[in-house]
């Protein structure tokens, strides 16, 4: 019975994942249908899975899409305060007329945004900005899609909402994820930089390539000195001795963190009363601090995401306060629960899945020998998921495109379904997130059927399956590297 069970299983998988593929069925309603066929085959009582698998599996994620209702209220809110506008804007006042150092500070900005921004309506926002800045300097528009997508990309890799759907799924903490993301930041600026110097000089620039070099290594540099001193900032044995330090001067860690959040809402304050007689029609410098506050309380203090989020909006409210922004306020936060609503619901149809092959957890009087799906799925996955990190790397590079066209690496079309059969196996979490993250860059940066994809390639009248070859290079090489190192932190 294993035997008819397991393929009844892998064909319910395949054809899901190929009813996705082929466009006929959407993931909201292929992720809670196979989650139900998959509880059927393996043999759950009906009862179970009304309580179980529909009912606990759609709270299976709370934490995860709270936490993303809140990252959406402030994305509205930087928008419809024209802090991210007024943020762009600034930068390419700064940086000339040159196209190369354009591109890459306009990049790091794009990051820096979509590290809190989400959804198609902030990306319209930032590109409708973007993109014609960059083709008033000869940047040509292959190039320009592909530099927005890179920064997209990159800045999702340290945007915390999507890290609450790996703590979710896979039982991770920050301090797990955070070294292995922070890296991967690294890894792919890198490949952005690379990226950024062949298309342009592709689109006939002249470009000094020692100057490059130079800027280029500082950049690096920079971002691997962050990297270290976020690192070792967010270290137990670091707080342990700054505490020690502190509790000796009668001070908590606590404490300071609060002062600083204070201070900043203090000045935000006073720029309010102070400012009566000043043309509030451009946000202050201050406000650009909005979408970069919830993400330092986190990386730094491992402070709560929500509360994060809260303070975040809170601050970026203050800091753009003038008459009438409550109302704005009010709206954003309405609007912001509308725009994530479509993940919300992919998150429901997703912890159903993993509760369909996981079990909910605990002992079960009625399934004394542990949760039917997961016995039958274990002992199949154990033979074919690789053990050793070569096998690892081998396996998922020769994979990675999977990620593309709602394949099965897809991480929000199979990606977390296939990861709980991963997960199953005895696979261990930090390598599932590893794979999924490394991959993830493929599927973010060149998948053609991204809505993102489609609108910027339609903007710059470019074709998007241009897109998808002109990137995918760099994409595979950057899964690679993420898949070498996630090896090397987990396996």
């Amino acid at each position: 019975m294993d035997i008819i069970q397991i393929l009844l299983l892998v064909g319910v998988f395949l054809s899901m994942a190929l009813m996705m593929f082929f466009r006929k069925i959407p993931a909201l309603i292929a992720l809670p249908l196979m989650a139900v066929l998959i509880a059927l085959i393996g043999e759950i009582n009906f009862p179970d899975i009304i309580e179980f698998v529909i009912g606990q599996g759609s709270l299976k994620l709370h934490v995860a899409y709270t936490i993303a209702l809140f990252g959406s209220m402030l994305s509205i809110l930087m928008q419809k305060t024209g802090v991210a506008e007024a943020f762009i804007k600034k930068g390419a006042e700064l940086s000339g007329d040159n196209p190369w150092l354009i591109a890459i500070i306009l990049l790091m900005l794009i990051i820096a945004l979509f590290t809190t921004l989400g959804g198609l309506g902030a990306i319209i926002m930032v590109a409708t900005i973007v993109l014609p800045i960059m083709s008033s300097v000869g940047i040509g528009p292959m190039t320009s899609v592909g530099i927005f997508l890179f920064g997209l990309s990159i800045g999702g890799i340290l945007n915390v909402g999507n890290w609450a759907v790996y703590i979710s799924v896979m039982g991770l903490t920050v301090d797990e994820i955070r070294p292995f993301a922070m890296l991967m930041f690294l890894v792919s600026i890198l490949g952005a930089i690379v990226y950024i110097t062949i298309q342009i000089y592709r689109d006939g620039h002249d470009l000094d390539f020692k100057k490059i070099i130079l800027r280029s290594t500082i950049i690096i540099i920079v971002i691997a000195l962050s990297y270290y001193l976020i690192t070792s900032a967010a270290s137990l044995e670091f707080q342990n001795q700054l505490s020690n330090i502190l509790s000796e001067l009668g001070i908590g860690i606590k404490w300071i963190i609060a002062a600083g959040i204070i201070l900043l809402f203090i000045t935000a304050l006073l720029r309010i009363v102070l400012r009566k007689n000043e043309s509030i029609a451009q946000p202050h410098w201050i406000s650009f601090l909005s979408p970069i506050l919830p993400l330092f309380l986190i990386l730094l203090f491992d402070v709560n995401f929500i509360a994060a989020f809260i303070v975040g909006l809170l601050y970026a409210f203050l800091t753009t306060y003038k008459k009438g922004r409550l109302n704005l306020f009010i709206q954003s936060c309405f609007e912001g629960g509308g725009v994530v609503m479509p993940a919300v619901v992919l998150m429901f149809g997703i912890g159903m899945l993993l509760v369909a092959i996981m079990g909910p957890g605990g002992d079960l009087p009625q399934y004394p020998n542990g949760w039917p799906v997961l016995n039958i799925i274990r002992p199949m996955m154990a033979q074919i998921v690789p053990t050793n990190p070569f096998m690892y790397v081998l396996i998922f590079t020769l994979a990675a495109p999977l990620a593309l066209y709602r394949g099965p690496l897809n991480v929000w079309g199979m990606g977390y379904g296939l990861a709980a059969v991963f997960l199953a196996s005895g696979m261990n979490p930090g390598a599932v997130m590893g794979l999924l993250l490394a991959v993830g860059q493929i599927q973010g940066i060149s998948d053609p059927t991204n809505t993102h994809n489609v609108w910027l390639a339609n903007e710059m009248r470019v074709d998007v399956q241009k897109v998808l070859w002109n990137t995918i290079t760099y994409t595979w090489i950057l899964a690679v590297i993420g898949l070498i190192i996630s090896s090397i932190f987990f396996m």
